[in-house]
């Protein structure tokens, strides 16, 4: 095991496979972290590891609590505590008003963005509270605070998911001298180079690239504990650096 009083800060993403996992563990990387990132699938996630530029690839389900407890297990001695965790597990499912919105499409929005995020908060919380830069991140939507009925499923879980970081947060503060924080990423959309090279002709107004999150997420560690935990950060309302659109 490497001796973490002595390594580079560990962080895990979570739903690593996604072009915004990538964007994240490659950004976390160039910061000098050390990166886990976590899939279901062993192809995509190695692929997205090799992609990120160094970091390493674990499969799990994270749906299902035991799996997170042997993989919890699998980092502790493989690489020791973990002082970063970036959940970006998720997905999107509408549907067409209050009476559209279909259980399985709850089940499949709360499964991903709900019981992911629960499982991997509560087994890796005494982790993050120790460390002397423990950060929980979670990317979440503008739809919270603008539901629609035709989004309802989506939103309620997002907003769930927000109140869990927030209750994380209070945890954190609870805990004297503490200097780790929960923070809430809003986005409206991500969007990465593929999708702009598949639809050249939009502009993705008000989208959120995918380069800019990873930025956001490694800037987290380099930010006092104080001026983040509980704090929910409105990614496009930040200054973009130049070039960005």
């Amino acid at each position: 095991m490497t001796d973490s009083s002595l390594a580079a800060p560990l962080v895990l993403v979570a739903g690593g496979s996604s072009a915004a996992g990538i964007a994240v563990a490659r950004e976390l990387l160039s910061t000098g972290m050390r990166v886990l990132t976590v899939g279901s699938d062993a192809g995509r996630i190695t692929a997205a590891a090799e992609s990120a530029g160094g970091a390493v690839p674990l499969v799990c389900d994270l749906a299902d609590p035991e799996a997170v407890r042997e993989l919890a297990e699998k980092i502790h001695t493989d690489f020791g505590p973990l002082d970063g965790l970036i959940h970006l597990v998720g997905g999107w499912r509408g549907g067409t008003g209050i009476t559209g919105q279909i259980d399985a499409d709850w089940d499949f929005l709360h499964t991903l963005g709900m019981t992911t995020l629960r499982n991997t908060s509560r087994e890796f919380y005494d982790d993050l509270a120790a460390s002397p830069v423990g950060r929980l991140a979670i990317v979440s939507s503008t739809a919270v605070t603008a539901p629609t009925a035709d989004n309802a499923n989506y939103a309620s879980v997002k907003a769930a998911a927000e109140s869990w970081v927030q209750s994380v947060a209070q945890g954190f503060g609870s805990q004297a001298g503490s200097s780790s924080a929960a923070v809430v990423l809003v986005v409206k959309a991500l969007v990465d180079p593929a999708m702009r090279e598949r639809s050249p002709e939009r502009r993705f107004p008000g989208f959120t690239d995918a380069a800019e999150l990873g930025r956001s997420a490694a800037g987290l560690f380099a930010r006092p504990a104080s001026e983040l935990n509980g704090a929910r950060l409105i990614l496009d309302q930040l200054p973009k650096k130049q070039g960005e659109q």
